[in-house]
């Protein structure tokens, strides 16, 4: 298990390196390639009273690929790897789309965490690129500009995504100095979840992880931020969880968890669906 390819999405605003400098690093720590992705979508035309108005003219679309053009010459200042080991990839299109499609050539996706409230679509929709791509995605917080990953916290659960995690981690997780796994279950699956954080301690070991485990119970504090508060406590810079969601009339709806990390969480998250 490796890391030959990273993917970065670039907002065409974006003036801070944040999840590019993430990115860079992660792409030197496994000698990995480095591809910018970056999209703005068209407004197409539309129809009043019986005349087709377009909405984007062409001086606008000049505009567009001349920030986009400008946004390559920064991403590959930003990055400052070898030319044949950086690629930049643009288009007229909805970001989130535009992201989802190009991450086949990706191992990794990162992307720089923004509210879930902004739907513009100028803007990508990283959570929502996360439940569609089939990639593990890296999402950074803001003013988060490096990664260590020397300790990780993984939120078990034991289910497809979490399982899928895992397994896309492992890169990660087979560097650090310290992983720690953690399931919250209710009271009744005490027994049932300590058996299934040994076995997934066991698998890892296996791999030569160096971790450890526990469980604790529901309480009254989310889940996400129980995770959150233990990442604190041992010094992790890592997150991993399945990312668990569905989309209904277009709206992409998050599980509790899912949404207290995506929120909250001051660190970066791997996250798989």
């Amino acid at each position: 298990m490796s890391v030959a390819s990273v993917m970065v999405y670039v907002d065409s605003e974006q003036q801070e390196a944040g999840q590019v400098a993430v990115a860079e690093g992660v792409a030197i720590t496994f000698g990995a390639a480095i591809l910018g992705v970056s999209a703005v979508a068209v407004a197409p035309p539309f129809v009043a009273e019986g005349v087709i108005i377009e909405q984007t003219t062409e001086e606008d679309i000049k505009c567009i690929k001349a920030t986009l053009s400008a946004k390559e010459a920064w991403f590959k200042r930003v990055v400052g790897l070898p030319s044949d080991t950086v690629e930049w990839r643009w288009a007229l299109d909805d970001p989130t789309d535009f992201l989802v499609e190009q991450a086949r050539a990706a191992d990794l996706v990162v992307v720089k965490r923004r509210s879930q409230t902004a739907r513009h679509t100028h803007f990508l929709d990283p959570a929502g690129a996360m439940l569609r791509m089939g990639r593990p995605t890296l999402s950074v917080p803001e003013r988060v500009t490096e990664l260590s990953g020397d300790r990780i916290v993984v939120g078990w659960k034991d289910t497809r995504e979490a399982r899928l995690a895992v397994r896309d981690a492992m890169p990660f997780l087979t560097r650090a100095s310290q992983v720690t796994i953690a399931e919250i279950c209710a009271s009744s699956e005490q027994d049932a979840a300590r058996k299934r954080v040994r076995d997934v301690a066991g698998y890892l070991q296996r791999h030569g992880v160096q971790c450890q485990h526990e469980i604790r119970v529901h309480t009254s504090e989310p889940d996400g931020g129980y995770l959150v508060r233990l990442a604190s406590e041992v010094g992790a810079d890592l997150m991993v969880t399945g990312g668990y969601g569905h989309s209904r009339l277009g709206e992409w709806i998050f599980g509790g968890m899912t949404q207290t990390l995506l929120q909250q969480a001051p660190v970066c998250l791997l996250m798989s669906h």
